[in-house]
C-alpha cells in the first residue's frame, strides 16, 4: 500500500485525477469503477477540465458505480445517477451506455443486484477502482463488520448512514432506509480518498502501513492485499 498525504483537498483530487488519467491514457477502453460522495468531487472535477482541453477522451471507456439508493429514480436529484451525470458525466466525452449504476427501481432488487455482478464480470473487473471511506469507515454502504459480503447485494442503511445523509435530503425521514451496493472487490489498481473534512474520522487516524485500517472498513480478504495495490490520499 502506498500512502499519498497532500497538502489539502485540491491537491489530493489532482494526485488522484492524475492516476486515474494516467489510466485511462495507457489504456483507452478502461473500466473505471467510481463512487460518489463529497470526497471525488474535486477529482471529477480536475478530471473534467483535462479532458475539455483535450489531454486524453473518455469515448471508450466503461465506468460501473459501487450503489444507488432503493427506491430512488435516476431523475431524482439525491440519486447516484444523478450525481454523477451532474459531477462527472455531463462534463466528459464518455458514451451515456457505457456507464453503469444499479437500478434503484428494479422490481426485483436481488436479481438487479445478480444482474450488475454478472454485468461487471463480465467487464473483467475493473481496471481502476475509487474509493472514499464514509464517517465511520463504510466503502459504498458496506459498513465495517466481521462478514462482509462479497457480492452486490441490498443492505439496510444504520441510523448513522442515515444521519449522515439527512443534510442532502429534506429532513431524515425523506432518506431511503435501504441501497444496492457492490462489493469493494473489483480493482487492479485501487485509490482510496480520504479527506478531513468530516466524512471519515477512521481514515484521518491511519498511519502508514495500517492495513489493518481498511480490514475494518470491509476490504478483508487476504488476497486482496497480496494481488492489489493501493494508493490511498489523506488530505
Amino acid at each position: 500500500m502506498r500512502i499519498y498525504q497532500e497538502s489539502d483537498y485540491e491537491a489530493m483530487s489532482r494526485r488522484a485525477a492524475n492516476l486515474i488519467s494516467a489510466e485511462v491514457i495507457r489504456n483507452p477502453a478502461c473500466v473505471l469503477g467510481l463512487a460518489t460522495g463529497s470526497t471525488p468531487v474535486g477529482t471529477y472535477k480536475q478530471l473534467a477540465v483535462w479532458s475539455q482541453k483535450g489531454d486524453f477522451s473518455f469515448k471508450e471507456v466503461t465506468t460501473v458505480n459501487l450503489d444507488e439508493y432503493k427506491g430512488l429514480a435516476p431523475t431524482h436529484d439525491q440519486s447516484y445517477r444523478y450525481f454523477m451525470q451532474a459531477n462527472f458525466f455531463d462534463h466528459i466525452d464518455i458514451d451515456a451506455a457505457k456507464t453503469h449504476i444499479p437500478d434503484g427501481l428494479a422490481a426485483d432488487p436481488g436479481a438487479e443486484c445478480a444482474r450488475y455482478d454478472e454485468l461487471i464480470r463480465s467487464l473483467g473487473y475493473a481496471d481502476l477502482q475509487l474509493l472514499g471511506l464514509g464517517h465511520n469507515g463504510h466503502i459504498g454502504f458496506n459498513e465495517p463488520c466481521d462478514n462482509f459480503v462479497k457480492a452486490t447485494h441490498v443492505i439496510d442503511l444504520t441510523e448513522s448512514t442515515i444521519a449522515a445523509n439527512a443534510r442532502f435530503f429534506a429532513s431524515a425521514d425523506d432518506v431511503p432506509r435501504q441501497a444496492l451496493t457492490m462489493a469493494c472487490f473489483f480493482g487492479s489498481l485501487t485509490i482510496v480518498l480520504v479527506g478531513d473534512e468530516g466524512s471519515s474520522p477512521v481514515g484521518q487516524n491511519w498511519l502508514p502501513g495500517q492495513t489493518d485500517r481498511l480490514r475494518e472498513c470491509g476490504l478483508r480478504a487476504p488476497e486482496f492485499f497480496a494481488r492489489r495495490r493501493f494508493s490511498c490520499a489523506p488530505e
